[in-house]
């Protein structure tokens, strides 16, 4: 029996070091994993044997995540590692040292996505800010602004950021050692460490680490134990000059159940939102993303999309894997008809009641004409740019027929739209005060 389990150990052990070994390069992979042995899995804690203080000391710091994340992929469910310094005769005798008794690492408890990278991350008018305080805080040696604290709605990009910077630490200043995990994840494993009396090794595991970056934060709202300990924990870190980042869906003023001394310290540092998309974001993270795919998607299509998805950009990427996973098993051509077909539970969610009635007001009033003009036959310029306008908004709003748009502005035909839509496209490419007019007017229509 004991046999058995010890084979079962070595085995998980093997797929999780080949799993490492094809992450590392062979020099870092010889000079700190070669020589561990995994001794056993008890409860959620894998441990684990190491030949020296000081390969126990570099890999717990530096590696301690990979090994949380490589032993799960193989099928193990745990929180963190063990290392001890083994005897010389038996790895599998732990050395009785006082210097080398047993440490308990928790590691990142939430696995970094590899996608989420700075260079990964569209930046636009409405994320640039935050684009640039996470860029800051991961690249400098000391905390820039301490907390930095982001929040945005559900899609916009917070755990992208809390990702990249993670990633840019891990690569840039891997000595730092650091933990990122969900607010939720927080407070489970302080409820454990009650319920198991181990409050001392909570306390360790938060309070000596660089840097600690804790997602949705919300969460811990109305749980007052929980607020207690973060409160502790944040103000232990700050005092000691290491990093806090935070993101939540709200700003830390209007945070629901947090303690009106907990919402000031959120507050002390920077706080910087990630505002709602605009077209011009959206359409870019589209670009780079088909660019990633490797598939030939028409312009228009894209354009489409990034008018029709406003919600966030999780809604938005997964619109672009449906079309391209539907033309890739059908076989069929990319077109607006197929987006609209495939996407059509999805583009109705999304649809806000827009009239023709709407957007002609709108755009007279924006334009300073009377309605009666926008659907005459007069070509003055500031009457037609008005008409080319209304008919661009009511193809890209609407789910109107050319036909039927043409007969909106006083029975023109379905070329006269096709010709405005081109125009507008064409002014949006080369007049950036006419994009940004256009822009304004759009929102003042769906909104």
């Amino acid at each position: 029996m004991l046999d058995s389990v010890a084979e079962e150990i070595k085995q998980i052990w093997n797929e999780t070091l080949a799993d490492i070994r094809r992450e590392l390069s062979e020099s870092d992979y010889d000079a700190w994993f070669s020589k561990l042995h995994l001794i056993e899995i008890k409860d959620d804690i894998a441990k684990i044997s190491a030949p020296s203080k000081y390969v126990k000391d570099n890999v717990t710091w530096r590696y301690a995540d990979v090994i949380v994340n490589a032993l799960n992929a193989s099928g193990c469910q745990i929180n963190c590692v063990n290392i001890d310094v083994y005897d010389n005769n038996n790895p599998e005798t732990v050395a009785k040292s006082d210097e080398n008794k047993s440490h308990k690492t928790f590691a990142e408890t939430t696995p970094l996505d590899k996608k989420f990278t700075f260079k990964n991350f569209i930046v636009g008018k409405p994320n640039e800010f935050a684009y640039a305080a996470a860029m800051r805080v991961a690249e400098s040696d000391s905390p820039a602004f301490n907390p930095l604290f982001l929040y945005g709605g559900v899609g916009l990009g917070k755990t992208h950021l809390m990702h990249a910077i993670a990633w840019h630490i891990k690569e840039k200043q891997p000595h730092k050692r650091f933990i990122y995990l969900s607010a939720e994840k927080f407070m489970y494993l302080f409820i454990k460490s009650l319920r198991y009396k181990d409050a001392m090794s909570f306390k360790e595991m938060f309070r000596n680490v660089d840097v600690l970056m804790i997602d949705d934060v919300q969460f811990i709202g109305g749980k007052d134990t929980t607020q207690e300990e973060f409160f502790h924990t944040f103000n232990e870190l700050v005092n000691n000059n290491r990093q806090v980042i935070l993101s939540a869906d709200k700003s830390p003023s209007d945070l629901d159940g947090m303690e009106e001394r907990l919402k000031s310290r959120l507050g002390w540092g920077l706080v910087a939102d990630i505002h709602p998309t605009n077209y011009e974001l959206r359409l870019g993270i589209l670009q780079s993303k088909v660019r990633k795919h490797k598939v030939k998607i028409p312009n228009e299509v894209l354009e489409f999309l990034s008018m029709k998805i406003t919600s966030n950009i999780r809604e938005l990427e997964g619109a672009l894997n449906r079309i391209v996973a539907h033309a890739t098993l059908v076989g069929a051509n990319i077109t607006i008809d197929m987006a609209s077909d495939v996407l059509r539970d999805l583009l109705r969610s999304n649809e806000k009641y827009i009239t023709m009635d709407l957007i002609q007001r709108k755009v007279c009033e924006f334009y300073n004409i009377k309605l009666t003009d926008l659907n005459s036959t007069k070509r003055q310029k500031s009457i037609a740019t008005a008409r080319h306008v209304a008919m661009y908004l009511a193809k890209q709003l609407t789910t109107k027929s050319l036909p039927d748009i043409g007969r909106s502005f006083g029975g023109k035909d379905h070329s006269t739209v096709i010709h405005a839509v081109k125009k507008v496209k064409e002014n949006i490419a080369k007049d950036r005060e006419f994009a940004t007019n256009l822009e304004i007017l759009t929102k003042s229509i769906e909104n």
